[in-house]
């Protein structure tokens, strides 16, 4: 029998497309060969790739403003390939820190420019909250300002892009991307990578509006420059095409669910679930800000942290995988994404429960 398994990352999948990959790992669609070893400009993969581009599309309603690419090198790769992209020709940039992976690109960026610290939500029990973008020490100058939409780490999230003209805003949600609807056009960028909600590692999706795509550096590697990438339809060189593949899957299955309303209602009743137990007890502690719980990444605290090796040990037991707390803020971390089903989380508070009844 599968797990439950809360990993922030490589991520739980759908079974179904687990079971269809499954099927067609040796022959996909009587082709006589594997996805993984067709041609990335051959007949049979670029209809992949086609129908990958157009239900991402459908899904998250991308407007036809913006530019679809699927890339290389992850969230942490894009933390160095957006400065490469966007510096020319204001120079410097607008970060807030809301948590451990916006406080990466923000160093990341010093690499590149001197960026500028416009919000910085840290406090004594870490990263909690999200200042009121009226706080923000923006600036009309800036090359972009950018965020990190759902902190996977500290378990934050921001559910509405602050509107910021004339400056582009650029979002990492890699950790909420396909959970809900989202305004696309609200943001010059957003980047994501697949290894939680919509596939396997390898691929990094990235969309782009087009009067964005002509402003890199000269530095910046031809491989990576968003403009060249999207004139050759994301085939400037070998894409990731297994993890495309399994991408559409899983854009197909979404679709099978009922969109993005759908899975946000789900979505919103894991969570729910999950919150409601932590705050019932005093034996467990979360310490967000409850306007920025993340739906997707639940940090939780037990009381008396001594107790920490045996809940886990106790969790496993019981099939629940993956629980333990990111070593930078230590405790629990239950990441609930999409394909995370609502009997996991069922049984992950029933667990907690009779955890509390036998150590209180």
């Amino acid at each position: 029998m599968r797990a439950f398994n809360f990993s922030a990352g490589p991520a739980t999948l759908p079974e179904e497309v687990l079971s269809q990959a499954a099927d067609e790992m040796l022959d996909w669609q009587d082709s006589g060969m594997s996805v993984m070893e067709m041609s990335h400009r051959g007949t049979e993969f670029t209809s992949i790739h086609e129908a990958a581009l157009a239900d991402l599309r459908e899904l998250l309603s991308v407007p036809e403003s913006h530019r679809i690419l699927f890339m290389q090198g992850g969230g942490i790769g894009a933390n160095a390939i957006v400065p490469l992209n966007l510096l020319h020709p204001a120079g410097s940039a607008d970060y807030a820190v809301t948590g451990t992976w916006s406080r990466r690109s923000f160093e990341e960026a010093h690499k590149y420019c001197t960026p500028r610290l416009v919000a910085q939500a840290k406090s004594d029990d870490g990263y909690t909250y999200v200042p009121p973008v009226d706080m923000w020490d923006l600036s009309p100058d800036a090359a972009y300002l950018h965020l990190c939409t759902n902190e996977t780490i500290d378990g934050v999230e921001i559910f509405r892009i602050p509107d910021v003209p004339p400056v582009p805003v650029v979002a990492d949600v890699s950790s909420h991307i396909l959970s809900r609807p989202m305004d696309v056009s609200a943001c010059g960028v957003l980047y994501a990578g697949a290894q939680k909600n919509i596939g396997i590692a390898g691929v990094t999706v990235v969309i782009v509006r087009e009067d964005l795509l002509d402003r890199a550096l000269s530095i910046c590697p031809s491989a990576f420059e968003w403009g060249t990438i999207a004139a050759n339809n994301s085939m400037y060189n070998t894409p990731p095409t297994y993890p495309i593949y399994v991408a559409g899957l899983v854009f197909k299955w979404l679709k099978q669910q009922g969109g993005l309303t759908a899975i946000e209602a789900k979505n919103i009743e894991k969570s729910k679930l999950l919150y409601d137990a932590i705050d019932s007890s005093s034996f467990y502690i979360n310490r967000i800000a409850r306007p920025f719980r993340s739906r997707m990444n639940v940090p939780f605290h037990l009381a008396d942290e001594t107790r920490n090796e045996a809940f886990l040990n106790g969790a496993k037991a019981r099939g629940l995988l993956q629980l333990k707390g990111h070593r930078l803020v230590g405790g629990m971390r239950a990441s609930i994404y999409n394909a995370l089903p609502l009997d996991g989380v069922k049984t992950l508070v029933q667990y907690m429960k009779e955890f509390e009844d036998e150590h209180a």
